[in-house]
């Protein structure tokens, strides 16, 4: 039958899903005729699903949904619906006593500049959903490879994946690919929780087999289990001809990996979209909220509260007035027909909320977005955070989350990737009792050991102690044997491009990192098969049999591998833990052990990850019975692994004792630095790894999280994050000092951030560099992604992103800092003007009969928001600064403040009113004092209300510039140029000709040239602005005096000084020695390599087409060589030396 796809609704079967399609084919027949094959998949569910494509979209809006639904969220926000509301109010004449425009103006202003933002962030939404889902794949139709994109392809498509290429399907992998082994090289960095490069072995079944008929005709289903979130399992059968093949995980490649060293290989979709296992473990987005936006929602609904009771007492005041003295008033001023007095009051009510609509900040909201936008950009535009070996600069690449920078109080980080570089080099080693290895000296050049007599060596190791080297060239028997074990036992896969060019790809790092000191010291592993191993010993080939591969498991801790070398000595070489090793050590190797045990001890304390070597010589008699009982043990169905252990047990006995590695998992650079900067900063870091608990706490050891003074280190598995447990987890971890959270998943580090988020109620931030960070990093209140590596998942899915570790703490310390105490100025300046400008209409109905009349000019009323207060407080909030950068990194202490919330909160809004009310009691009483009964100098009155009003208007922008730490020239203009600006407006808008234009429009004629000309006004603003200001300046000097924060003891401490000194050299740091807690390689290893290694279905040729695993030679990873971080000062110094 041809190629067809078949529907869910066309089955009549209880199972969901099925698709037919073709399956396996070999290279030199994939562009041949359409064959005559049928494969279903049926996903072994009882319910009926819906059909996916596997396209992504993470976007909001189309063209047709923009402006409905981005007016239905704006309008979701309590403000913006409140004046709405009041823009309806003041259509209706009875009630209106502003004009319209009052409040359409800014309203439209608001909506309009909220609208393109919003549109900007959802065409950068569009754009990186194209980018995945625009990328090309070749899909098998029609017996053809046809280039489709991958946003098209289903589930059901057999598609071919090359070399390097990124994986966007959950798909099962062919048994037949272009791999001299049959093997996959999958590097699971981006989609597994695991980041290392794993071999996946396949089917059961040879492709040559199913294609020996010439008609190419074969029949199969597939069967597996329903879409999950599990990345570690995988259940499915495949009957092919007749024949059930077991699947399982080392079957499938998960959505996000990567292939690796493999030339093409191809695969069958088996989930698609948000039905692969990555995208179920990512979690839905989550619209961030900062909790200054939390504060600022309960302060507006206070807002309201109030002021629905200060539009009750005028109220009130308006119905006694009416009573008493409005009948009075009738004869000249008639109420319209049927409006009594309590009509009247009732309208009067409506009239004042739309009068004292101020104290509701409609512009607070644009305020807002623009200082989050401006202090983005900021973040942005830091060269100190742009990283140019990647040419990558910090990005923000959200806007409404920057003073959450400053608030954090629990940083969530991986590992691999984010801490580390996941490059592990040799480092020490001991042989025998002897330490070799020596610590680079950085006060003179220290020469590497030449490695040009061996022709095979990598031109990228570096060793530094010449001693090793001159031991093992000499002949010396234990080194030797300590290099061969370590050519020998491993799992490591070779590839050779070209004759001498070596490629080891490893299962773990380390165990690479072994391997390639062995290479370098003479002992070359050259080749392997599943019974040989081929090494090149001092320049000679040597070819040993493989006997066994006593296998690596999370109980053994270590692996064996028996070898027959071409003499016939059998020989067990084992490695691993050294707790393991020593406990099954010959007698005879006390002495040796006490001495390796101590060097044992100094490389943990250097942070290194360790282990232990020995051998044992074999009996040919007792290894021809072992290896009868072991095989029976292997093919047992019950109790395999139990016997196998017995027999491992028994042979790994009485062994003797080569030495030790010391090997390093090289670091970001300045990961140390960071992590003690951030601790003094009161910022409490869990690290959230996939790693299992030695190799966590080594890595801890290393940068800094861990320390050997530590009393309260807490280190979890994923188990403790069961229901029942996950309380008594929290409540264990939040009394230690550092926390590190090992096995865990990418669903479990989110579910780890979440508890934290829900009980503790603090600021978290979560960072990571691969797409098994991403649920973390969605539900943290901070997402930030390293652009490393691991692909973009991590970035795409993030708040901010920069390309290394140590970026995070001048984003915290400055930045965030920065960005906090600029927002809480902003509000508590905001607040304090706009009701100390609504106060003043309060005061000032008792003085007008409750009429709703408003002291102010209307025009002063539209631009006093958006035009006269609005550049000068945004000038304060984008560069105002308490301290510069460099002090805010030499003092982390500075940042506690932001934690505990202090400088803005509901105390703090509450003082802010209270100021407000003595300011605008100032500003009301002492001009209307000053010009109650008052004449001008020519005799005439000036005390009329539009002198007043005028008066009152201009004494109300002065407070600004007691809040401004920072004067820069942007600050000067902005507010000198807003105070220009008033003035020419009002000037303006009170000449002649714009009465004569607009005579109802603009009724102040004269009013400005009639009172600026009197010295006694400006004597009154003069009067009113020391009265206004004095009690602030007395009751902060006080205030300093008693009650200093961190901040006034810092600036008080460096003084004047502080923007201008040079920070001190900082001392070199020591080197801490910490108790002794090893690991390493056998750790980071997992089980069932040995079996798959030495398995027999795999034996092909070897191709030499295949791409190279790095293609940029220029970067550290393909050199290899060590990075060092320096400091700000040390960068100054350098500049400063190369300065003509």
């Amino acid at each position: 039958m041809p190629i067809q796809q078949m529907t869910r609704e066309a089955l009549d079967t209880p199972s969901a899903q099925c698709f037919a399609c073709l399956d396996l084919i070999t290279q030199q027949q994939q562009m041949s005729s359409v064959t005559k094959t049928t494969l279903c998949i049926y996903h072994s569910m009882n319910i009926k699903l819906c059909i996916f494509n596997n396209a992504i979209k993470t976007s909001k809006y189309n063209i047709f949904t923009f402006l409905p639904l981005n007016l239905f969220e704006q309008f979701r926000r309590l403000a913006n619906a409140y004046f709405l509301f009041l823009l309806i109010l003041q259509l209706i004449p009875q009630i209106s006593s502003l004009p319209w425009f009052t409040t359409a103006v800014p309203l439209i202003l608001v909506l309009s500049i909220t609208g393109v933002k919003d549109a900007s962030d959802d065409i950068n939404r569009h754009k990186c959903d194209g980018q995945v889902n625009n990328r090309n794949v070749d899909v098998l139709m029609d017996g053809q490879l046809k280039n489709e994109k991958w946003m098209n392809v289903q589930v059901g498509n057999i598609v071919k994946l090359e070399n390097n290429e990124f994986i966007t399907v959950t798909s099962e992998r062919n048994s037949f690919q272009n791999e001299p082994l049959n093997l996959v090289y999958v590097e699971t960095v981006g989609g597994d929780y695991t980041d290392c490069f794993k071999l996946s072995s396949n089917y059961p079944v040879n492709c040559l087999e199913l294609f020996a008929d010439t008609d190419f005709c074969f029949s199969g289903e597939v069967r597996c289990e329903p879409p999950n979130n599990r990345l570690d399992k995988f259940k499915g059968t495949l009957t092919l001809n007749g024949e059930r093949y077991a699947l399982n995980n080392d079957k499938v490649l998960l959505r996000g990996c990567t292939l690796r060293n493999t030339e093409w290989c191809f695969g069958l979709v088996i989930f698609g979209g948000p039905d692969t296992k990555l995208m179920q473990n990512s979690g839905k987005s989550i619209f961030k909220r900062t909790s200054i936006d939390h504060l600022m929602n309960i302060l507006v609904l206070c807002i309201f509260g109030f002021l629905a009771s200060m539009c009750s007492i005028l109220t009130i005041g308006n119905a006694i007035w009416e009573t008493n003295e409005g009948s009075v008033f009738t004869m000249f001023l008639p109420r319209e027909p049927g409006i009594d007095a309590p009509l009247s009051s009732f309208l009067i009510f409506w009239s004042y909320v739309i009068v004292l609509n101020t104290v509701v900040p409609i512009s607070l909201y644009v305020s807002v977005e623009f200082i989050r936008l401006g202090n983005s950009f900021l973040i942005d535009w830091d060269r100190k955070m742009y990283y140019p070996k990647n040419d990558t600069p910090a990005q923000a690449r959200t806007t409404t989350l920057n003073e959450e920078l400053g608030q954090i109080k629990y940083i969530f980080s991986d590992k691999t990737g984010t801490l580390t570089q996941n490059i592990m080099t040799f480092n020490k080693c001991s042989i025998n009792g002897k330490a070799y290895g020596e610590q680079l000296c950085f006060c003179k050049k220290t020469e590497r050991v030449d490695f040009s007599w061996n022709n095979l060596a990598d031109p990228k190791f570096s060793f530094h102690d010449h001693r090793l080297v001159e031991m093992v060239r000499s002949g010396n028997p234990e080194t030797q044997e300590f290099f061969r074990l370590l050519s020998l036992c491993h799992t490591v896969m070779p590839e050779e491009k070209k004759e001498g060019e070596l490629n080891y790809q490893a299962q773990s790092p380390d165990e690479g990192a072994l391997v390639t000191a062995a290479r370098n010291f003479g002992f070359v592993f050259r080749s392997r098969t599943p019974e040989t191993i081929t090494v090149v010993e001092m320049g000679k080939q040597v070819i040993y049999e493989l006997l066994a591969i006593l296998d690596f498991s999370n109980v053994r801790k270590r692996m064996s591998v028996i070898v027959r070398s071409p003499e016939g000595k059998l020989t067990l070489y084992c490695k691993g833990a050294d707790t393991m090793i020593f406990e099954r050590l010959h007698p005879s190797c006390n002495k040796l052990m006490e001495v390796t045990t101590n060097h044992l001890n100094e490389y943990a304390g250097d942070g290194l990850r360790t282990l232990a070597l020995a051998y044992k010589d074999l009996d040919k008699t007792y290894m021809i019975d072992w290896k009868h009982r072991q095989h029976e043990a292997s093919v047992a169905m019950e109790g395999r692994e139990e016997k196998l252990d017995e027999l491992y047990e028994e042979i790994e006995k009485d062994m003797m004792l080569l030495g030790a590695t010391a090997v390093e998992d090289k670091l970001q650079d300045g990961v140390p630095q960071t992590i003690e900067q951030l601790a003094k900063a009161d910022i409490k870091i869990w690290v959230l790894t996939g790693d299992k608990q030695e190799t966590a706490e080594n890595i801890g050891y290393s940068c800094n999280i861990l320390r050997g003074e530590m009393k309260d280190v807490f280190v979890v598995s994923a188990f403790a994050l069961e229901k029942k447990l996950r309380l008594e987890l929290l409540r264990t971890a939040c009394m230690c000092q550092t926390v590190i959270c090992c096995r865990v998943t990418p669903l479990q580090k989110a579910q780890v951030v979440q508890l934290v988020k829900k009980y503790k109620q603090a600021v978290t931030l979560a960072i990571g560099d691969g797409a098994n960070d991403v649920s973390m990093i969605k539900v943290a209140h901070i997402g930030v992604g390293i652009s490393g590596q691991e692909g973009m998942q991590a970035v795409l899915s993030s708040d901010y992103s920069f390309a290394q570790f140590r970026y995070l703490q001048r984003l915290l310390l400055v930045h965030g800092r920065w960005s906090y105490i600029r927002m809480c100025k902003f509000l508590g300046y905001f607040f304090y003007k706009n009701f100390t400008f609504t106060l003043v209409q309060f005061w000032y109905a008792f003085f007008c009969g409750f009429s709703a009349q408003t002291v102010y000019e209307d025009w002063f009323i539209t631009f006093y928001n958006m035009v006269y207060t609005a550049l000068p407080v945004l000038g304060m909030c984008l560069f105002d600064q308490d301290v510069n950068d460099r002090w805010s990194l030499y003092h982390p202490q500075l940042y506690a403040p932001g934690q505990k919330n202090q400088y803005f909160n509901k105390k703090a809004f509450v003082s802010c009113v209270m100021h407000s009310c003595y300011s605008s009691l100032i500003l009301f009483f002492i001009p209307w004092a000053s010009m109650h009964d008052t004449v001008r100098d020519d005799g005439k009155e000036i005390a009329d209300y539009q002198s007043f009003a005028l008066l009152a208007q201009t004494l109300n922008t002065f407070q600004l510039c007691l809040d401004t730490y920072y004067w820069t020239a942007v600050n000067h203009f902005f507010v000198w140029g807003s105070m220009v600006a008033y003035f020419s407006i009002t000037l303006t808008m009170c000449s002649n000709g714009m009465f004569y234009m607009f005579t109802s429009s603009f009724p102040f004629i004269g009013t400005t040239r009639n009172s600026l000309n009197q010295p006694n006004v400006w004597l009154t603003i003069f009067l009113t602005f020391v009265l206004c200001i004095l009690p602030v300046v007395a009751f902060r000097f006080i205030f300093i005096q008693l009650r200093p924060t961190i901040n006034d003891k810092v600036k008080k401490h460096l003084g004047y000084k502080m923007r201008t000194e040079e920070l001190p050299v900082p001392a070199p740091r020591r080197l801490r020695r910490r108790r002794s807690t090893r690991s390493g390689y056998a750790f980071s290893h997992s089980q069932g390599y040995g079996d798959l290694v030495t398995s027999r279905k795999f034996l092909m040729k070897r191709s030499t087409k295949r791409a190279p695993l790095f293609t940029q030679t220029d970067s550290s990873i393909f050199q290899n060589q060590p990075q060092h971080y320096r400091t700000i000062a040390e960068e100054a110094e350098e500049s400063q030396g190369h300065s003509p």
